[in-house]
């Protein structure tokens, strides 16, 4: 993946946990768009692999069940 895509991804993740949406969609969606087959494949891997990067949310949030 090419370092600019990861860095639009890396800034539309900090942007998608500070509840700026339409930012984030600004900013990774035309990324995403001219991303080859290759890259596009590396996308799906890394937004799969770092999905608690949107939400901020780590594996000791799970909340309990009564």
């Amino acid at each position: 993946m090419r370092p600019s895509t990861l860095r639009a991804l890396k800034r539309a993740a900090e942007l998608t946990r500070q509840n700026r949406l339409t930012e984030a969609v600004l900013i990774a969606e035309p990324v995403i768009l001219a991303a080859d087959t290759y890259e596009g494949d590396e996308i799906l891997r890394w937004l799969a692999d770092h999905v608690t990067d949107f939400t901020g949310e780590t594996g000791n949030d799970q909340k309990e069940s009564p």
